[in-house]
């Protein structure tokens, strides 16, 4: 797959699940071409994974080269003056589709001038181009600014309807075209506020739709019935929470990119405790706690717990944008106590009164009522269905967070997290956790096999493996999933682990997890790798292995046997 829209993620391969959203996003996307999708708001908090969906729906559009054209512009938060920000709308449209018609890559980032995008529309009789560019210029020149903007921001549903395409229109974090675009050339005085009215017929287009992202979930909503209304667009809430697997292949992920020692049983610790919030997951794998040892069940807490209760840390630092202006604005006892208590009571709604009488509150209906509301605001806790009722937040790291903060202010003690910790992760027996892993060999065989290798290091094959010819112990250097050879006639092969020792040998792993026993195709299969590899290596000595977690047929096994291929049914040394 390619992508020329640079991910904010980094390596795609950091991209992990989200299986329930995209089955979502793909039956939307499926109907654009027939005029049937209605535009789309996404809906979560700051380190969601709002930015990396859309950017990889992006990339995924612009791959298949389908019927459905993406454009992608993200509203920074930094002041820009209004007829500079319509140019830069409008070149970043032109140079998105024009990469996507003409399969040029690095047109994506590369942000043509308008000089090209001109000369482009000249040499492929585009008019829209020619005319839309003669247009920008003699506007910015007549100061006819609001004349520039219109241009820019309806240039993909103008395209789609004059040449009969399907564009899909992604705007990252779009409640910030209210708070930093100037009509002042200079930056001074206030924004203007009512920028967002531009898309308030845009919004509505079937053949350009919308896909709107924000991380203030609160302002983004006042921008969308204030300006677009609320019905033009359909809301989407996003969990920041992968499914528990995919988090668990998140632990997995990361950890193998960014070298980190693991063990397979921390990797479900970590996935437990971070609750598979991949943004998690990734503080905690990449924390600068000094003393972080992830390999221990004991490191983990403490790594976990750093992240937590550390202002430093990249984890508080995220939450801490969301509480430092909203804490300060309503600085008093009785804000904190309602927020606290709201966040660990999220199972319901409670009514100003309500709060009053339990927490015996010595303010005013009316003062509780806005202090509500400015938490509201800024997305600490959520609003019912009437204008009088409130809940907190069903977000575990919300309440670690603030419970670390809070909590001795309200209650006259520091919770023990820690020993919250160890009472979640720690099973009552080496069985149970040896049984949790069994569990998972299904989903994640490779990964364990893996991580076992990388954190043994030093070992004879035939600790995991029957059938090895060579017993000889290993020095691990490399272990690496995954990886892609390409045989001279060209036909590409995936081998599921290579790991590299310091003594010139390799061992190659083929793992299958599937119901039926592997089969004498498969280990053909697998020997046609090997061969591949050792024409490409010819110096490496190779060690086959075969891992099968339903065993294997008579003949696979004979196979096997006669080729010195390792062979196992379940994974040891987790």
């Amino acid at each position: 797959m390619q992508y020329p829209l640079l991910e904010k993620i980094g390596d795609p391969d950091l991209f992990v699940g989200r299986e329930k959203e995209f089955r979502l996003f793909n039956k939307w996307l499926s109907n654009i071409p027939k005029q049937l999708s209605k535009s789309r708001v996404i809906l979560a908090r700051r380190k969601s994974g709002k930015t990396a969906l859309v950017q990889r729906i992006f990339n995924q559009l612009w791959y298949q080269n389908s019927s459905v054209i993406p454009f992608y512009f993200s509203f920074e938060e930094k002041k820009i003056w209004y007829p500079d920000l319509a140019i830069d709308y409008y070149r970043a449209f032109a140079s998105q589709y024009i990469s996507f018609l003409q399969r040029k890559e690095k047109w994506v980032g590369k942000r043509l001038t308008l000089k090209q995008i001109q000369q482009y529309g000249v040499t492929n009789s585009n008019e829209l181009f020619v005319e839309d560019v003669d247009s920008l210029r003699q506007d910015k020149e007549s100061r006819l600014h609001d004349s520039m903007w219109k241009t820019a921001c309806s240039a993909p549903h103008r395209f789609a309807d004059f040449y009969d395409q399907r564009v899909l229109v992604i705007l990252d974090e779009f409640q910030n075209i209210t708070q930093y675009v100037y009509p002042d050339e200079k930056r001074e005085g206030k924004p203007d506020e009512t920028m967002a009215g531009s898309y308030h017929s845009l919004s509505e287009s079937k053949v350009a739709p919308m896909l709107v992202t924000g991380s203030y979930v609160g302002l983004l909503m006042k921008v969308i019935s204030k300006y677009l209304e609320a019905g033009r667009l359909k809301h989407t809430r996003m969990s920041p929470y992968l499914a528990p697997q995919e988090g668990l292949q998140a632990v997995y992920q990361y950890a193998a990119f960014y070298q980190e020692p693991i063990t397979n049983k921390t990797a479900v610790q970590i996935n437990e405790l971070c609750m598979a919030d991949p943004f998690f997951i990734s503080c905690v794998i990449q924390s600068d706690y000094e003393g972080r040892e992830l390999t221990t069940s004991e490191g983990v807490i403490n790594t976990v717990h750093y992240e937590i209760s550390t202002r430093d840390s990249e984890m508080s630092k995220t939450w801490n944008e969301y509480l430092y202006s909203t804490l300060d604005s309503i600085n008093d006892i009785h804000a904190k106590n309602m927020l606290l208590h709201l966040t660990q009571q999220a199972h319901q709604y409670w009514t100003p009164q309500q709060l009053k009488d339990k927490l015996s509150l010595k303010l005013e209906i009316n003062d509780i009522q806005q202090k509500l509301v400015i938490l509201s605001e800024a997305d600490l806790i959520d609003r019912g269905s009437s204008d009088i009722q409130f809940r907190g937040l069903t977000d575990g790291t919300l309440n670690l967070i603030l419970r670390n903060r809070l909590e001795e202010e309200i209650s006259g003690f520091m919770p023990n997290l820690k020993q919250e910790f160890s009472n979640k992760i720690e099973p009552k027996t080496v069985d149970e956790m040896q049984d949790k892993l069994n569990q998972l060999s299904g989903y994640f065989a490779e990964y364990q096999v893996a991580t076992a290798f990388r954190i043994k290091q030093q070992f004879s094959l035939e600790a995991f493996f029957v059938n090895v010819v060579d017993n000889t112990e290993l020095n691990l250097t490399i272990v690496k999933q995954r990886v892609q050879i390409q045989r001279v006639d060209g036909k590409v092969f995936e081998i599921d682990i290579v790991a590299e020792s310091n003594c010139g040998r390799v061992v190659l792993v083929e793992v299958k997890k599937r119901l039926t026993k592997s089969s004498l195709e498969m280990v053909e299969a697998f020997l046609e790798k090997v061969d591949t590899y050792q024409q490409k290596f010819p110096d490496a000595v190779i060690l086959p292995a075969f891992l099968s977690l339903n065993g294997f047929v008579s003949k696979a096994k004979s196979l096997c046997e006669k080729k010195g291929i390792g062979m196992a049914s379940k994974i040891e040394h987790y």
